[in-house]
């Protein structure tokens, strides 16, 4: 298991950053690799993925959520990952995003590219992406502020 932890300042309002994060559909403008997502419901998820000739598809459930602080998911199927969102309010215009993902790479390549780095670097493209997407809208294409609580809370 690998962890991955990168960090990004959008120079947006943190409700802004916040709502576009949660518009799942827009991710395969941002982030490479992912052709598609979809909402089932308030916490499941289904991703369908290209990466290095490689499709795969596989369901993810958000397992906490608070408005303007933190998405947290896991995987259900597929390549185990889990992960958290967080969003820091540096000012008025300002976000801090810091993602970080647990990552048990499957398969030889996808270990090698673990091993090389490579999974980190995607992660880091995928928030500066975020990064210039919002800044050039300037505004979220929508927004879901729901909350949810993590088992046991």
């Amino acid at each position: 298991m690998s962890t991955i932890t990168e960090s990004v300042e959008v120079h947006v309002p943190v409700s802004t950053v916040y709502n576009q994060r949660t518009q799942l559909e827009s991710f395969p403008e941002f982030m490479e690799g992912v052709q598609e997502i979809r909402q089932l419901d308030d916490t499941h998820t289904h991703w369908r993925t290209s990466i290095g000739g490689v499709t795969r598809e596989f369901g993810a459930t958000i397992t906490e959520q608070h408005p303007e602080e933190r998405v947290a998911w896991t995987s259900d199927s597929g390549p185990r990952h889990a992960g958290v969102i967080t969003f820091h309010r540096i000012d008025d215009g300002v976000t801090r995003v810091t993602s970080q993902m647990d990552i048990d790479p499957e398969g030889f390549a996808e270990n090698v590219a673990d091993k090389a780095g490579l999974i980190a670097r995607r992660v880091k493209g995928d928030l500066q992406r975020f990064k210039e997407f919002i800044e050039r809208r300037g505004q979220e294409t929508g927004g879901w502020r729901g909350d949810v609580q993590r088992p046991g809370r």
